[in-house]
């Protein structure tokens, strides 16, 4: 896969990351020292380029010729592999800059990773001296680098085989248990390697660039202990998705996004929850078990997509059929329904016992002649229901099991597969208990391109992540890029958040539902009653119609708490009653409070109580999230979470991925709730999040969602404390 970017736009990674010469900046002879090792892993390997050794004590290092210093070699570097303390590295980048290296790898640690004020304040200089001179730094505290396509091998790392898996990982430790496996998989190559580190400089987003741009990287592979700046993440992981398979493994919860806050999204934002969502909304493939990172990566490397997630089973026997109907079941895929030609034509091949619809079992029928499993293959490819093919059994394995005369037709069935995955557009994935064996049909599998697991889980993860980037692209295609036009914030709008941010407090909620119904938000009317004198008028207004009574004020967040709420609400009688008890409970709450009066709106019809809610996430920016909502929200959490701005896939998607979304559907005889009505919803309140930023945090919750459309019963809108750039109030 080759770039199509202009040099102008292309990665300054490039020039480092496929250097074509090195300098080893504390090369040495004691070959417990990295600046040993690296030299060894260079030589080793071939390495074409110009190898500069610094050392000043010897003349040759390896038989290579050393250096005095950086000053000293003939021409420049591209790179620096700076072996040497970290109290070194301010000066050491500075002359790296005058012979004009492009980038460091800076292995030392003692920096911002300590939590000391020494370490920040080194790593700050050391930061300051990079870009003075014009180098960029891979870490510090950074394991290092390789590009097995250059033979860079800068970790000396033995029998890593070159390949299309691009990888950044933050643990050392992690890179070489996936090199391992690689290893004992034994048809698993790698790209370009490197270690972040601290990211002082480079950071997660950089390298996926690099990664994306390069042609020998099929699919970019990250493993994340934390982003500096996810933002910048997901914006360059929506333009490298489109090009090809990006695989990212989260380690733990975002701790850095987590934050004490008085709303319901406040609460459940910064998890590992709204991580996960945020990168599949970029078209990332996130795997959620270490294990299953390098059979992901394998897969989508070789195979890149389906046409979506129904898929066939193929399988010799009816255990693992349904073992592997189960877990796919788990993963969201669908059983593809054959079509009664496809069935026909199976019927003729196979035994009369043989199950013919999906999973097709085989029952015996390929026991004296394994090639037919390859002809069931063929047939269920070519029915337009079904999206991939798993075969799954003991493929490759009938000659050690039944006899050694069956190895030639294990052979056959081998080539017919690997003719029908070079020609199908329909990804075929085979599981086979044989696997660990690695017996000669499935070594030709392999060599072909042909991913083979030994887990059925891990092959179904691999389908999974195959339909999810199917329909990605998909949308991508239907979409051409389209976003809604941005909302003009308004003048009532910006003069309540001017006066709230003057007044050091949040909206109140007359204040955050007028600015919901100025944009087109469907908001029940309401009025507000500063003192008993004002509820004759309000009940003229109303009528007899029950209504809802709320205490307004900056002081009570949660209303109910304090006593604060009254429901069915009838008359002016009625109303004085309620009003004194919300003032009395509400004074006993809080006595310091400050009440500016009560809130009164007819009562919302019977539906299915959703929340919406906005966090401005200090990694991932302003984030939008859905579920079902009322008093169980923070219990039950299925929720939802999508990064600002939305797209109209983005929003339609929040209402399929939660695990009530049969509710939403209609359960137990009630009506469906309107869908088009919710989603619209979500746009605009991801609309009105970018008009004003003084926003920080928003809870609508309750909203009823209707059979025809939805009412907002509650609205909170928290208001950032910091300015905001001046802007002029419209009229």
């Amino acid at each position: 896969m080759t770039t199509t970017e202009p040099a102008s736009t292309r990665s300054p990674l490039h020039g480092f990351l496929a250097p074509d010469s090195i300098a080893i900046i504390g090369a040495s002879t004691d070959p417990t020292k990295r600046g040993y090792k690296a030299m060894v892993g260079l030589i080793k390997d071939g390495y074409a380029g110009k190898i500069y050794p610094i050392n000043p004590k010897v003349d040759r290092v390896l038989g290579v010729k050393a250096y005095p210093s950086l000053a000293d070699i003939p021409g420049t570097a591209d790179l620096a592999l700076i072996c040497t303390p970290a109290s070194s590295l301010p000066a050491l980048l500075v002359e790296c800059g005058k012979k004009g290296v492009k980038g460091a790898v800076i292995l030392a640690s003692g920096f911002r990773e300590t939590g000391r004020p020494e370490g920040i304040q080194l790593e700050q200089e050391m930061l300051a001296a990079a870009r003075q001179s014009g180098v960029r730094v891979i870490g510090p505290n950074t394991s290092g680098m390789f590009n097995l396509h250059k033979k860079l091998n800068l970790l000396a790392l033995s029998n890593v085989k070159a390949g299309g898996i691009g990888l950044i990982s933050q643990s050392g430790n992690m890179l070489l248990s996936l090199v391992l496996e690689a290893e004992r998989n034994g048809h698993v190559g790698f790209s370009t390697y490197a270690g972040p580190g601290n990211q002082a400089d480079i950071g997660f987003n950089d390298y996926l660039r690099y990664l994306g741009e390069d042609p020998h990287t099929r699919v970019a592979t990250l493993y994340v202990e934390g982003f500096r700046d996810g933002r910048r993440f997901l914006d360059a992981a929506r333009e490298i998705t489109a090009l090809k398979p990006v695989v990212v493994y989260k380690s733990g919860s975002t701790a850095a996004g987590q934050k004490a806050a008085s709303s319901h999204t406040g609460a459940l934002a910064g998890s590992y929850a709204m991580t996960v969502d945020v990168l599949r909304q970029v078209g990332v493939s996130v795997v959620q078990h270490s294990d299953e990172i390098l059979p992901v990566a394998e897969g989508l490397g070789l195979l890149q997509k389906a046409g979506g997630k129904r898929v066939v089973v193929v399988a010799d026997g009816g255990g693992q059929a349904t073992i592997a109907c189960d877990r796919l079941a788990e993963a969201g895929l669908e059983l593809a329904e054959l079509s009664a030609a496809t069935q026909r034509r199976l019927g003729e091949i196979l035994f009369p016992q043989a199950s013919l619809i999906n999973p097709v079992d085989v029952a015996g029928s390929s026991d004296a002649n394994p090639a037919l499993l390859a002809d069931c293959l063929e047939i269920v490819a070519e029915d337009d229901n079904v999206d991939s093919i798993f075969l799954v059994g003991m493929f490759g394995g009938y000659s050690t099991r039944f006899a050694e005369d069956l190895l030639g037709g294990e052979m056959r069935g081998a080539e017919a597969m690997i003719e029908l995955a070079r020609t199908c557009a329909k990804p075929l994935i085979v599981y086979s208990l044989y696997a660990p064996v690695n017996p000669p049909a499935l070594r030709r599998l392999h060599e072909a391109g042909v991913p083979v697991y030994s887990s059925i889980e891990h092959a179904v993860r691999v389908l999974a992540a195959l339909g999810e980037r199917g329909i990605y692209l998909a949308y991508l295609a239907a979409s051409s890029g389209q976003k809604s036009p941005p909302v003009v914030p308004s003048r009532q709008g910006q003069l309540a958040f001017a006066n709230a941010q003057s007044e050091g407090r949040d909206l109140f909620e007359f204040e955050a539902k007028n600015l919901l119904r100025a944009h087109g938000l469907a908001v029940p009317e309401e009025l507000l009653a500063s003192s008993p004198d004002d509820l004759a008028s309000i009940a003229a207004r109303f009528g007899d119609q029950p209504l809802a009574m709320k205490v307004v004020s900056k002081d009570i967040l949660h209303k109910s708490d304090a006593g604060g709420v009254k429901l069915d609400v009838r008359g002016e009688a009625g109303m004085r009653s309620a009003f004194d008890e919300i003032m009395v409970a509400s004074r006993a709450y809080d006595p310091q409070a400050v009440i500016k009066g009560v809130l009164l709106t007819p009562m919302a019809r019977k539906g299915v109580e959703v929340i919406i809610g906005v966090i401005r996430d200090p990694i991932f920016g302003p984030v939008l999230m859905f579920g079902l909502g009322g008093i169980f929200v923070e219990i039950l959490e299925d929720v939802a979470f999508r990064a600002i701005p939305l797209s109209p896939h983005d929003a339609s998607s929040m209402l399929e991925q939660i695990k009530s979304r049969k509710i939403l559907a209609g359960a137990r005889g009630e009506a469906a709730v309107d869908k088009a009505a919710l989603v619209d919803l979500l746009l605009k309140v991801s609309s009105i999040v970018e008009a004003y930023p003084e926003l920080l945090e928003l809870d609508l919750n309750p909203v009823i969602a209707l059979s025809d459309g939805y009412a907002i019963v509650d609205a909170r809108i928290i208001v950032s404390r910091e300015a905001v750039a001046p802007r002029e109030v419209l009229s």
